[in-house]
């Protein structure tokens, strides 16, 4: 079982599976389902080659009349559902979709933090570790950065909730400082990091996969219909790195230990 606030599962909300398959099937190496699972919601998988990685959930017409939007959605894992709930609100953060539980899969809620940011929090049924973020697996999550307008009290309330501990920075001249995030699953080692958001972006957690080279990824990002905004980009420690739109203006990003 993962520690309190680490991330145990990434969600692509999408208008169109079939067309979000063949983009990240293609930049990332996934093989996504092909058809959804039994039951009413259209929910794929997203394979990576050693085992899940994360889902696929296809909006209906009720969801898109309530305001849901293609986007990427990150999930804590808690010890308790409801009472992370009920610490969110108290920190003046609203609960999206209330606490409810999935057989065999466990309980889990979506709330947005008191910057308006979305991510679900959930205590999953199952008593093995999830490996969907991997710091160093081909197509899984690698980092996950959070944009806020406020990156201090980013900081201070996802520690205070969920454990996850600034680890060190990195200083970027006007646009602040870098701040490296740990939780308690990755024991000290940074897992991703929050940063004040700049003029033109929009605030929120983005997510970087890691793919074998970055010039591949940008060639098939473009390819299939996405936009590179940022980068390719070397960061300390010599990896590279792109931000990218996909085809329906997800923004995501992407990460590899080369570049062709």
């Amino acid at each position: 079982m993962n520690a309190h606030g680490s991330f145990i599962w990434y969600e692509l909300v999408t208008g169109d599976s079939a067309k979000a398959k063949a983009f990240y099937d293609s930049v990332c190496g996934w093989n996504i389902d092909a058809q959804p699972a039994p039951g009413g919601m259209d929910y794929r998988m997203i394979n990576a080659a050693d085992g899940q990685a994360g889902g696929v959930m296809q909006l209906n017409a009720d969801m898109i009349a309530g305001g849901a939007r293609p986007t990427w959605l990150g999930y804590l894992g808690v010890d308790d559902v409801d009472a992370s709930v009920a610490a969110v609100v108290a920190a003046g953060g609203q609960v999206h979709l209330p606490a409810f539980d999935i057989p065999d899969v466990g309980r889990l809620a979506m709330v947005t933090d008191p910057q308006g940011v979305p991510f679900y929090v959930m205590r999953g049924a199952s008593p093995h570790t999830s490996t969907a973020y991997q710091r160093m697996g081909l197509g899984h999550v690698a980092w996950n950065e959070l944009l806020a307008p406020d990156d201090a009290a980013a900081l201070a309330f996802y520690e205070r909730l969920f454990a996850i501990t600034k680890v060190g920075g990195m200083p970027m001249g006007e646009m602040g400082e870098y701040s490296f995030i740990a939780n308690g699953d990755s024991k000290g080692e940074a897992v991703g990091a929050i940063m004040r958001v700049q003029p033109g972006t929009a605030p929120g957690w983005r997510f970087y996969i890691r793919v074998p080279d970055i010039t591949d990824a940008i060639a098939r990002v473009e390819a299939g219909g996405g936009k590179v905004v940022w980068g390719p980009e070397q960061v300390p420690g010599g990896e590279w790195v792109i931000s990218i739109v996909d085809p329906e203006g997800v923004a995501c990003g992407f990460v590899s230990p080369g570049k062709s």
